[in-house]
């Protein structure tokens, strides 16, 4: 219904009945995603929800915000960021960025992690995501459980499973980004993990890697990023 070039009362307002729903459940999106500045963050919002597109929303309130201090990430804009970009194997720089700035997340960030991984307009999703795991954990096993805790179909506070094979990845791309681990450590970690994995139907949790001790140790190229992070700030 088109509206009258000339408003002359209140009535000639026309209100579409589902708009008080629209609004409340915005407010409760708000309140659960805490977005650092509400504007963009809302026209992020309004944006997706026009277009039928996941919203930039967290599944629940965090309460713990020491994970957004050094890197603006936490886990629960990294998995709202997942659902928005996950559908396809890959995504381009131009959405990831809309995306980054919709849930009004550091562009410096962005950028230093951008520059780690080496990519091009065309980004691998998982491998992103192992990046930001990494600015999350700081060391390869932190790094690897907020991937589990984040991937995981478990209830919260489970074994936070996620298959193998996504495991596999996350860690080979990892690996393969701090100079000083070998082809055999890898091959050798991954191999220690078989017996396991296959008790477990194809499926791996923290706790079946977190006895290794050289997982917990901060890897060149993160000490890198944390510094250059440090400097940012």
């Amino acid at each position: 219904m088109p509206l009258p070039d000339t408003m002359f009362c209140a009535q000639q307002i026309n209100i579409p009945p589902q708009l008080p729903d629209i609004l409340k459940d915005f407010t409760k999106a708000a309140i659960r995603t805490q977005p650092k500045d509400l504007l963009p963050w809302s026209a992020a919002y309004f944006n997706a929800l026009s277009k039928g597109q996941r919203l930039p929303v967290k599944d629940r309130l965090e309460t713990n915000a020491s994970h957004k201090t050094d890197t603006g990430l936490s886990p629960g804009l990294l998995k709202t960021l997942h659902k928005q970009l996950s559908p396809c194997e890959t995504c381009s720089k131009e959405d990831l960025q809309k995306k980054w700035k919709g849930l009004c997340l550091p562009v410096d960030q962005l950028e230093d992690l951008l520059l780690l991984g080496s990519f091009d307009s065309d980004i691998d999703w998982m491998e992103f995501f192992a990046l930001c795991c990494g600015a999350l954990g700081g060391t390869l096993l932190s790094s690897l459980t907020f991937a589990c805790e984040i991937l995981t179909e478990d209830e919260e506070g489970g074994a936070a499973r996620i298959p193998f094979d996504t495991f596999v990845k996350l860690y080979t791309y990892l690996a393969h980004l701090d100079e000083d681990m070998s082809q055999d450590h890898i091959d050798k970690f991954l191999s220690s993990l078989q017996a396991q994995v296959e008790l477990q139907c194809g499926m791996i949790k923290p706790l079946d890697f977190s006895h290794w001790e050289d997982m917990d140790s901060t890897p060149t190229y993160l000490s890198n990023f944390t510094r250059e992070t440090s400097r940012a700030d």
